[in-house]
């Protein structure tokens, strides 16, 4: 062979020696695989909350009506008018009512007229009974013209009574037309905001059965209430003057701040479900808040500062077996329960009183857990290696 053969089969080899050896791969299939999957405990607060839905309202809201039928001459509030007490809101047509009253006017005039007659005729009957009772003191008159006298005195006397009745009966119809006259003007009962106008001019409305609403004004939006409806397992947590916070869809971004001001004992009961009302009051000096939005609301019922909080999946893992797990400690309190904890590679049951829960989190009242235990929340495994568990690394092409 030519030398440069032999050097051009040198340099084939080497090339391929190297193109092998970068194509080993150690593979450590001996390490030893996690068998449990676990979570740090950590110390910090803890806020406890219940969760419920509602509505926004404000805290006086007025139904403004008419008692009397008629057509609505003039409006003098829309939606958003700002209204002080007593102030016209709308009109009805008073002129049927206009002409009730005069008409209650005279009634009560010619009976007053009746009144004077009926006092007149008593009078009269008083003086000819007199003068006859003198006559039949001397035996110039018979006791049948007496008698006849008594009886027209008597009948003058209940005439003027009767008359006198009549007086009082119309000036209560004369009242009662007079009031459904100023009832015609629509005045606002409380200083506040129209958030609702239902009727609009010409409209005939009809008080016969049920006073129409015409307007419905909020007292005072700067201070609202949110009436949530909370469930029958979580309403003996819930006390007035606790905290809340609620969102709302239009300001998402947004937590707004708010106290229990009131529980309502009355049941609410839908589909078998019971629920209770709380009042949440909040202030509402921009006017964000507008009456009928929904509230997703959370009370906190309880708040525990710097505790050693324990994840309540840990609350779950529960092991097979216990043939490999550490020493279990002696002493335990009847309200205690084991928590798994991994130390030394082996799992260890640790006694524990556990007090509030915050949904995610529970306190640990007394155990032996610190924070940064690895609390057990997972079994992954139940072998502690691979297939190939024992045997000496091993190269592959």
């Amino acid at each position: 062979m030519r030398p440069d053969g032999i050097h051009k089969a040198w340099f084939l080899l080497g090339g391929l020696l190297i193109a092998v050896l970068a194509g080993i791969v150690y593979v450590r299939s001996g390490e030893p695989v996690p068998k449990y999957k676990t979570i740090k405990i950590e110390r910090g607060d803890m806020t406890a909350a219940v969760s419920a839905t509602g509505k926004v309202n404000a805290v006086v809201t007025v139904q403004v009506g008419s008692q009397v039928s008629g057509t609505v001459q003039r409006l003098h509030a829309d939606f958003n008018s700002r209204v002080k007490k007593d102030q016209t809101v709308a009109q009805i047509d008073p002129a049927l009512f206009e002409a009730q009253v005069a008409q209650a006017r005279g009634r009560l005039a010619n009976d007053e007229a009746n009144l004077e007659k009926a006092r007149v005729v008593l009078a009269d009957a008083r003086r000819h009974l007199g003068r006859l009772e003198e006559l039949l003191s001397k035996s110039l008159v018979s006791q049948n013209d007496k008698d006849a006298a008594q009886t027209a005195y008597d009948s003058a006397t209940a005439g003027l009574k009767a008359a006198e009745a009549q007086v009082l009966q119309d000036q209560a119809s004369l009242r009662i037309a007079e009031t459904n006259l100023r009832y015609t003007t629509i005045r606002s009962p409380v200083d506040g905001i129209v958030i609702s106008r239902n009727v609009d001019v010409g409209q005939t409305v009809a008080a016969s059965l049920q006073a129409p609403t015409l307007f419905t004004i909020a007292q005072d939006l700067t201070e609202m209430q949110i009436d949530t409806s909370v469930d029958e397992a979580d309403i003996g947590r819930v006390h007035i003057g606790q905290e809340a916070e609620f969102t709302v869809d239009a300001y998402p971004e947004i937590a707004f701040a708010g106290a229990v001001h009131d529980i309502y004992n009355q049941p609410i009961v839908v589909q078998n479900v019971v629920t209770y009302d709380a009042i949440i009051r909040v202030g509402n000096p921009d006017l964000k808040l507008k009456p009928g939005m929904t509230a997703n609301v959370m009370i906190k019922v309880g708040h525990r500062a710097d505790v050693v909080k324990l994840p309540n999946a840990a609350l779950r893992f529960s092991p097979e077996k216990v043939s490999d797990t550490g020493a279990r400690p002696g002493k335990r309190s009847p309200d205690a329960i084991d928590v798994w904890i991994l130390r030394n590679g082996k799992t260890v049951p640790v006694p524990v009183v556990l007090g509030m829960s915050d949904g995610g989190y529970t306190e640990v009242v007394s155990g032996e857990l610190r924070p940064g235990d690895e609390a057990i929340i997972e079994k992954i495994q139940k072998n502690n290696s691979t297939p190939d568990a024992g045997r000496s690394p091993r190269m592959r092409f």
